[in-house]
C-alpha cells in the first residue's frame, strides 16, 4: 500500500480509484466520532450554515452542531462543534447535521474517491484497521488543518499515526497526542483569547485510539454521510 499525502489548499478532486482519510482532529471529525459514540445513527455533512438548516428542515429531529471558521458556534444550531459538550447526551438514532470548516471542505474535495473516511486521532487504530482490510493500491492522508495562522501539526501528528499503523508498526501514541495539544491551534485552547476553545476539548481531542470504529463517508442522496464501522 503505497501511502500519500495531502494539504487541503493544494488538493485536487479524488481519482475514483484513491482511498482518502479527511483529518480534522481540531475539532471535526473528532467530535463526529463522540457524536457516534453517543449513539448518533448518521451525520449528515454541510458545507454553509444555509446548506445544514436545508439538510435539518429534511430530517426530523435531526440535531445541529458546528462551527464557523475559527471555532465560533453557528447562531441558531443546538450544539458547537465540540466534544465536550457532547459527552453525557443521550443521542440514540438520532441524525445530525455537522457543518465545519475544515473536515467538510475535505470531504467535498475527496467526494470521487472509491473510498473515504473521516480521520482524527480517537479512532486512528480502527481507521488503520478498515483500511488494511479494504487493501487499497494506495492511500492519501489529506491534512485540513494548515492554515496562514497554523501549522496544522494536530493533523499531521495524525497522519504520521497513520502511516506508521499502516505500515505494521506499533508507536507509542503519546508523542503523537503530545504534538496535537503542541500544535499551533491547540496551544489556543483554554488561552482566554479564545473562549470558544475549551482545554476540555482538547482534553478530548488529544487522545488516541479511544473508539473502536472508523468512519466512512458516502454520497447519499442529498448529502456525503458520515456513519461508523466496527472491525468485523
Amino acid at each position: 500500500m503505497e501511502i500519500r499525502r495531502a494539504e487541503l489548499q493544494t488538493y485536487r478532486n479524488a481519482a475514483p480509484d484513491d482511498a482518502v482519510v479527511v483529518i480534522d482532529v481540531l475539532r471535526s471529525f473528532t467530535t463526529a466520532a463522540y457524536l457516534l459514540h453517543a449513539g448518533a445513527q448518521t451525520i449528515l455533512l454541510a458545507a454553509t450554515p444555509d446548506d445544514a438548516r436545508i439538510l435539518a428542515r429534511r430530517v426530523p429531529l435531526a440535531l445541529t452542531v458546528g462551527a464557523v471558521p475559527g471555532g465560533m458556534p453557528i447562531d441558531g444550531f443546538d450544539l458547537g462543534n465540540s466534544p465536550a459538550a457532547i459527552c453525557g447526551i443521550n443521542l440514540a438514532g438520532r441524525d445530525v447535521v455537522l457543518c465545519t470548516a475544515g473536515g467538510v471542505r475535505g470531504v467535498a474535495a475527496a467526494r470521487n474517491a472509491a473510498v473515504l473516511l473521516g480521520g482524527s486521532l480517537v479512532c486512528a487504530a480502527a481507521t488503520a484497521r478498515l483500511l488494511r482490510r479494504f487493501n487499497p493500491s494506495h492511500v492519501t492522508l489529506l491534512v485540513t488543518g494548515m492554515y496562514i495562522d497554523r501549522d496544522g501539526d494536530e493533523d499531521i501528528a495524525c497522519a504520521d499515526y497513520l502511516a506508521a499503523l499502516l505500515r505494521g508498526e506499533r508507536p507509542d501514541p503519546q508523542p503523537f497526542e503530545r504534538r496535537v495539544r503542541e500544535s499551533t491551534f491547540g496551544r489556543r485552547f483554554g488561552h482566554p483569547a479564545h473562549p470558544q476553545l475549551s482545554t476540555a476539548d482538547l482534553n478530548l481531542c488529544a487522545r488516541a485510539d479511544l473508539f473502536d470504529f472508523a468512519m466512512p463517508i458516502k454520497e447519499h442522496e442529498c448529502s456525503m454521510v458520515l456513519t461508523r464501522e466496527h472491525e468485523t
